[in-house]
């Protein structure tokens, strides 16, 4: 198995991550919208846990990690009255396709996206699924042959694998889903109620939250980062790109070199759209 260097793990994530994350912008809301849910989240929910089938708010709300109680419970199951999961999967994937076609402009239709779209399917499709429940769920989708919809799904298919490998990598430092949004915001300069994720919470819960990091030394007296807590969060951070690198170990190290290549100038059009 070839490993790539981590440097360039990481970047394959930078560069994925606003590919994938189209499917969260307004294009690919609108179009749930249209489809009979009230808000982004219920097309959030559709969306993103389609691929688990039926699956009840517990499970979800397990394999997503990351959402506060009850969060989940308020959209599955009540999106599947109004859509099927296969309906939600064609729903997410042609509005995310709109999205990104629109964000990228001419980008789209030359022969630098094909090439992009097939390196990244070759990778996103070799992983492998063992522990990894929504990547497993997106696997077992068909892939899309249109070139942009196609590399918008190996993106979001390389993303989830990662994502599914961060959970792990929480799980192995003791860290909750509610408590790695609270090291995200520090990460970013930013106290854990500015931060748009969470900052919604009640005010007690979330200082229940950052109380607790500070109990284990992670955070100090004023919100910010420990030592301690920052090596965690590095640690964190590494063996998240540690545990991706199986998803690029089909492509040879050039090939991983022309995917990085290809992919920098889509994800800067994204980018600056969402800028």
């Amino acid at each position: 198995m070839l490993q790539h260097p981590q440097a360039k793990i990481h970047r394959m994530f930078e560069l994925i991550e606003p590919i994938a994350t189209v499917t969260f912008s307004e294009v690919a809301n609108e179009a749930f919208l249209a489809v009979g849910m009230r808000n982004y989240w219920d097309g959030y929910f559709a969306g993103r846990a389609a691929p688990l089938g039926l699956a009840p708010a517990a499970v979800v709300h397990a394999v997503f990690y990351n959402f506060a109680d009850g969060e989940v419970a308020r959209h599955i199951p009540w999106v599947w009255g109004k859509i099927t999961p296969q309906e939600a999967i064609t729903v997410r994937e042609r509005g995310s396709a709109t999205a990104l076609r629109q964000m990228i402009g001419e980008l789209a239709d030359l022969p630098g996206l094909v090439r992009a779209a097939d390196l990244a399917t070759r990778a996103a499709v070799s992983a492998p699924t063992e522990g990894r429940l929504l990547y497993a769920g997106l696997r077992a989708l068909d892939v899309p042959e249109e070139p942009v919809a196609r590399l918008w799904h190996a993106a979001t298919l390389l993303r989830e694998h990662r994502g599914d490998g961060h959970n792990a990598a929480l799980l192995a430092h003791g860290i909750g889903g509610i408590e790695a949004h609270v090291l995200m915001a520090l990460a970013l300069g930013m106290m854990a109620e500015e931060f748009g994720r969470i900052h919604h919470l009640p005010k007690a819960q979330l200082a229940a939250v950052v109380d607790g990091l500070r109990g284990r030394g992670l955070v100090d007296a004023a919100g910010r980062f420990t030592d301690a807590g920052r090596e965690t969060r590095q640690r964190i951070e590494a063996l998240t790109d540690e545990l991706a690198t199986p998803a690029y170990a089909v492509l040879g190290a050039d090939e991983l070199d022309e995917l990085v290549a290809g992919l920098e100038p889509i994800a800067a059009a994204v980018k600056a759209v969402d800028n």
